[in-house]
């Protein structure tokens, strides 16, 4: 399979969405802009392989269900900022670390557990689950939690699909 060529006007939308998308939520990008541009055409060319923009520093299986954990932006972000000031892929900084107040520490260490474990994690059932009236979910991309029969279609604090959403207890 042969990437197709992205044009400028392409890559600068796809980059004003993802600037434009960081703000509302509170992150903050990578101020390095052609580190920052080479990041998000690599976005762009995973989300043309795969259909979904998958960590351009990780290597994606091609099954949807499989990555959803790196899925930009990854399940590994905010802990990766909180500490070391960037996420995995450096496309995400801190606060700190935008301002030029804290200097990255890399090279940021893979959190991502081997596909063993993953698989391990998404099987184990808890023995609360039968004193709850409601499944709780949990997005895995901001935390947010909600006691329902399923999982909402879209995350109300950072809007996440419903895929990005795990039975957390």
């Amino acid at each position: 399979m042969t990437d197709r060529e992205i044009t400028p006007e392409e890559l600068e939308a796809f980059c004003e969405k993802i600037r434009s998308a960081a703000r509302a939520a509170g992150y903050f990008l990578n101020p390095d802009e052609p580190f920052t541009r080479d990041l998000m055409r690599s976005l762009m060319v995973n989300q043309d392989r795969y259909g979904y923009p998958s960590c351009p520093c990780r290597l994606a299986s091609g099954n949807r269900a499989d990555d959803l954990d790196i899925i930009c932006p990854c399940d590994y972000r905010d802990p990766d900022l909180t500490q070391f000031g960037a996420c995995f892929c450096a496309l995400y900084v801190s606060q700190a670390a935008f301002a030029g107040e804290k200097r990255i520490l890399c090279p940021v260490p893979e959190r991502r557990p081997v596909r063993e474990e993953r698989d391990a994690k998404k099987h184990a059932v808890c023995a609360r689950d039968a004193a709850l009236p409601y499944p709780v979910w949990r997005c895995r991309v901001c935390g947010y939690l909600c006691a329902r029969d399923d999982a909402p279609d879209i995350c109300p604090i950072c809007k996440a699909k419903k895929e990005r959403f795990e039975r957390f207890i």
